[in-house]
């Protein structure tokens, strides 16, 4: 019999633009079915007539009617909307990421706290080849707002630590993100040679959100599709992907983009795991196995001290008993120790880490 998350997957309209106003087919999916939701909604910029550069020359900006809102209280109304329908349909598990401006952010912010999502981070996107300040009688806008939030309070929610850190020269991926808008080769044009989206994003920006916050077959949908910047991503990594979209113009684009997107090879989509992510090994499991013996003797790596494996999977030297990590810090007078990389085993004249056996194991469980 199949479980209900299978029935879900399945009735899951999976690589595919729906067309539609984003609450009403998103109310029409499956509840709980969907591991990760990149928005990126209208921003209600409030244009006052058109913008110049210096020359004279009229500014493309966004004044399209998706953007225009009658009131604050109508463009409150309407967030609140979709993200309680986004907030039903993610798994229990899942979390989102919205994307805005100083014009709509804050009020975002708020609406999700009183949706019930949980805030785990606020993102700048630090845009490194920003729009200039053409009027001068402002700062120049240099910078987006990424809000990342659980679907509710200590969800389990997707966190590729070192996968990020790794994307980052070895260095613990920061807040702050410089990346530069979507333009050159990377902008699409539509059959004018205009752009096809005023605010279309840049690859990299979902390359490092689906890297960071999914894995390889996990569903991620847009309910603000645009020309699909995040299908793209998602198919080249790997994921599936659920976009809706309720302007032919961009479905247009947006469908012979992905039919050109190559999905990366599979090899190509691991990441580097973070250690807590990896199946627990308790030592007692290394003695139970007979991979050390009772009696037998470890060695701390410095060489300093040693201590004897018991029965039990504890350590006893020195007059000092208790777990590999007990033991350890007890003998360097240390707060805490970690006793996988504190204590090495004897085989041959060698000496090897108990780490290696903890891994050994590991690998037999993945």
């Amino acid at each position: 019999m199949k479980t209900k998350v299978k029935q879900a997957a399945e009735a899951l309209p999976l690589n595919s633009i729906l067309s539609g106003d984003c609450v009403e087919v998103m109310n029409s999916l499956p509840e709980n079915s969907v591991d990760l939701i990149f928005a990126d909604p209208p921003y209600n910029l409030q244009l006052k007539g058109d913008l110049h550069r210096p020359d004279n020359s009229r500014v493309d900006a966004v004044d399209d009617a998706w953007d225009q809102f009658d009131s604050f209280a109508v463009y409150d109304r309407f967030t609140r909307a979709w993200l309680k329908a986004a907030r039903r349909i993610l798994k229990p598990n899942g979390a989102i990421w919205v994307i805005g401006s100083y014009h709509n952010i804050f009020r975002v912010g708020a609406a999700l706290q009183d949706s019930g999502y949980w805030i785990l981070n606020d993102v700048i996107w630090r845009k490194s080849n920003p729009m200039p300040n053409f009027r001068g009688k402002r700062l120049t806008n240099a910078h987006e707002t990424m809000i990342w939030a659980s679907k509710s309070e200590g969800a389990k929610y997707t966190f590729n630590y070192e996968a990020l850190k790794a994307l980052n020269d070895g260095i613990q991926m920061r807040s702050d993100w410089v990346l530069p808008i979507c333009n050159g080769h990377e902008r699409l044009k539509n059959d004018k040679g205009e752009k096809a989206h005023p605010t279309q994003k840049p690859e990299s920006l979902l390359h490092r959100v689906l890297v960071g916050a999914t894995n390889p077959g996990d569903v991620v949908l847009d309910p603000f599709f645009g020309t699909g910047t995040t299908g793209a991503v998602a198919k080249m990594l790997g994921r599936d992907y659920i976009g809706i979209e309720r302007e032919a113009a961009y479905r247009e684009v947006a469908e012979r983009r992905l039919a050109s997107v190559r999905r990366f090879d599979k090899g190509a989509l691991e990441v580097s795991t973070s250690k807590r992510a990896e199946p627990r090994v308790p030592f007692g499991q290394l003695v139970e196995r007979g991979m050390l013996r009772p009696g037998e003797e470890l060695w701390s790596m410095n060489g300093r001290h040693k201590a004897k494996v018991r029965a039990d999977g504890t350590l006893i030297g020195d007059d000092v008993k208790g777990s590999i990590h007990q033991v350890g810090a007890a003998l360097e007078g240390a707060p805490s120790c970690n006793g996988w990389t504190y204590w090495c085993f004897k085989r041959d004249g060698k000496t090897i880490p108990i780490d290696l056996l903890r891994q050994q194991i590991r690998s037999e469980l993945i």
